[in-house]
C-alpha cells in the first residue's frame, strides 16, 4: 500500500466515524500529574543562567501556567561544587557570572519544597561561536508579503553542527489617530509633549523552536538561516523594529531532543504531519525514578547580537490594526446632548472615547468641531508604553 493509498484509507476512516462520535477524555488530559517542566540553559559565560521551574496544567483547566517557587536550585559540578541560583520573579531561578571551568561537566541540582529531588545529567560545556551577522530578506511574492529574518553563523573548528536561537523583539507602533486633547477633569485641553499617547513601544519574546545544523554540510556553515518572518501588514516593521538573538550551540542528544519538541508542539493538525512522539530528557527525578521531567539541560557559553530595522529601508507598506478604526466629529458645545454618556466619557477622558482632531487652533483654542475615537485607536498605551527601551536608538 503506497503513500496515497494509505492516506486515502485514514480519511475513509475518519469520515466513517464523524457519524458515530463518543468524546473521550484521556487520562493526560483529565489527571491533574503536575510533571516538572524546566526551561533554560545553564550559561557557562559571563551573562546570566536563567531557569525557570513550573508544572504542567490540566489542559481544561482554568490555569495556563503553575510556577514552582521556593525551590533550592543549584549548577554542579563534576567535583561537587554548588552554585547557587537565586529566586527571582515567580518560578525563575538566577545565577549571574558563573563562567565555568570548560574542562569539567556540569548538572543542574533541583530539590522542590514537597522534597522531591531531581537533577539532569553531566554535560560538558560547548562554546557557543559568535553570530557572523542577522540580516532580512524583502518577501514579495503572490501568496505573501514581508520580511524574513535571517542569521548567518559558523564554527572555525567545524565541531558543532547544532545549534538553537530564541530572541528578544522590541519595537516602535503609533495609535491610527492622534489624541491631540485630553481631560483637565472639567473639559477639554491640549495634551502637552508628556502626555502624548500616539507614538509606542512594544515587545515580545520567541514562541516558537528555531534550529539550524550543518550535519548534512561539509563545513560547518549556515548561511541566511530562518529565524522569524514578520508580515507586512504588521505593526511591528511600521516604523522601527529590533530583535535581540541567543545562539547556542547543540549536542546531539540536545538537538534531536529540540526537534522531537517542535514536531509535538508545532507541526501536529494533519494527517501527513509528524505523529506525537514520547520526548526523553536529560533530568530525573531521584526520588521517583517514574516519574516523568519534561527539558533539556545543555551548557554552553551564548552568543547574542542585535539589529535595528527602520521602515525607510522596507516598501511602503501598510500596517492592519488589531482593531477595526473609525473616527467622528461633533459639535463641541452640543456635544453632551449625545446619549449613552458620551459627554462624560470624552471630557472625563474615560474608557471609551478620545478627543482626536482637528489639531489645535492659535493660542490653544478648542475648535468648534471635535473629532472622537474609541480609545484603543488613539492611545497606544493600550497596547504598549510611550518609554522607550534602554537600548533604543
Amino acid at each position: 500500500m503506497n503513500f496515497m493509498k494509505r492516506a486515502a484509507y485514514f480519511l475513509l476512516l475518519v469520515i466513517s466515524g464523524l457519524g458515530c462520535k463518543k468524546p473521550y477524555n484521556p487520562p493526560a488530559i483529565t489527571g491533574n500529574a503536575g510533571y516538572l517542566v524546566v526551561e533554560g540553559v545553564i550559561n557557562s559565560g559571563s551573562d546570566s543562567t536563567i531557569i525557570k521551574l513550573s508544572k504542567t496544567v490540566n489542559v481544561s483547566g482554568p490555569n495556563a501556567i503553575s510556577p514552582v517557587l521556593n525551590a533550592v536550585v543549584a549548577v554542579v559540578s563534576d567535583q561537587g561544587v554548588n552554585f547557587p541560583l537565586t529566586e527571582t520573579a515567580s518560578g525563575n531561578y538566577v545565577a549571574v557570572d558563573l563562567n565555568l571551568d570548560k574542562t569539567h561537566q556540569y548538572r543542574l541540582s533541583i530539590k522542590t519544597s514537597d522534597n522531591k529531588q531531581y537533577q539532569s545529567d553531566l554535560v560538558p560545556p560547548t562554546v557557543t561561536p559568535p553570530i557572523d551577522s542577522i540580516g532580512y530578506n524583502i518577501i514579495n511574492t503572490a501568496g505573501e508579503t514581508g520580511i524574513q529574518i535571517y542569521v548567518n553563523t559558523h564554527d572555525p573548528a567545524n565541531t558543532l553542527k547544532y545549534y538553537r536561537w530564541d530572541y528578544d523583539e522590541a519595537w516602535a507602533f503609533r495609535a491610527k489617530y492622534i489624541s491631540f486633547y485630553v481631560s483637565n477633569g472639567t473639559t477639554l485641553v491640549v495634551r502637552q509633549p508628556d502626555q502624548d499617547v500616539s507614538y509606542c513601544y512594544a515587545n515580545d519574546v520567541s514562541s516558537t523552536i528555531v534550529l539550524g545544523s550543518s550535519a548534512k554540510l561539509k563545513q560547518d556553515v549556515l548561511y541566511q538561516s530562518p529565524i522569524i518572518f514578520i508580515a507586512s501588514t504588521s505593526e511591528k516593521i511600521e516604523s522601527e523594529y529590533s530583535i535581540l538573538l541567543r545562539q547556542y550551540a547543540l549536542t546531539a542528544d540536545a538537538y534531536n531532543f529540540w526537534t522531537g519538541l517542535k514536531k509535538n508542539t508545532e507541526q501536529l493538525g494533519s494527517i501527513f504531519d509528524a505523529q506525537p512522539s514520547q520526548l526523553q530528557g536529560n533530568i530525573h527525578c531521584l526520588t521517583n525514578p517514574s516519574e516523568p521531567v519534561i527539558g533539556y539541560i545543555s551548557v554552553c557559553k551564548v552568543s547574542s547580537k542585535r539589529i535595528f530595522i527602520s521602515n525607510i529601508n522596507l516598501p511602503a507598506w501598510v500596517p492592519t490594526y488589531p482593531y477595526d478604526c473609525s473616527d467622528y466629529n461633533v459639535k463641541f458645545d452640543t456635544v453632551h446632548t449625545y446619549g449613552y454618556n458620551f459627554y462624560n466619557d470624552l471630557v472625563n477622558d474615560a474608557a471609551s472615547f478620545l478627543a482626536t482632531g482637528p489639531p489645535p487652533l492659535p493660542g490653544n483654542a478648542l475648535p468648534s468641531i471635535i473629532n472622537y475615537t474609541h480609545r484603543y485607536c488613539a492611545d497606544c498605551t493600550i497596547r504598549g508604553t510611550t518609554k522607550a527601551p534602554s537600548f533604543w536608538k
